[in-house]
């Protein structure tokens, strides 16, 4: 499985700040890997288009059974938004039970330092 490198969505004013988030998920089991990241790029097509969305990456570690996401957002509303959306509310849900656990980390950064690595 691919680790996708910083895709830029849309642009940001150079001098504005931008929100992050990072997020890491692990699966229970190898059984869950293949419909995990199926499911990630499904929410990964839906971020890139989402309105406020700067950029994504994804990272996977399919033998570890973890996966890992990097974005940049105009403002947390326009990253809220996103969240709620299809597919990735629905993927939330179809993904709980597969979930060994998962962390958020969310700050500013200039948009000028974009893109993230």
């Amino acid at each position: 499985m691919p680790t996708l490198p910083w895709i830029p969505a849309a642009q940001a004013a150079p001098t504005s700040e931008v929100v992050v988030m990072a997020s890491r998920f692990r699966v229970r089991g190898l059984r869950h890997v293949l419909l995990f990241f199926i499911d990630s790029m499904r929410v990964l097509a839906q971020m890139r288009k989402a309105d406020g969305a700067v950029g994504v990456s994804l990272v996977a570690h399919p033998l570890r059974r973890e996966f890992a996401t990097l974005s940049a957002w105009r403002d947390r509303a326009a990253l809220d938004a996103a969240v709620r959306g299809e597919p990735h509310r629905s993927v939330m849900r179809r993904q709980r039970a597969a979930m060994a656990d998962s962390a958020f980390r969310f700050w500013t950064t200039p948009a000028e330092s974009l893109p993230l690595t």
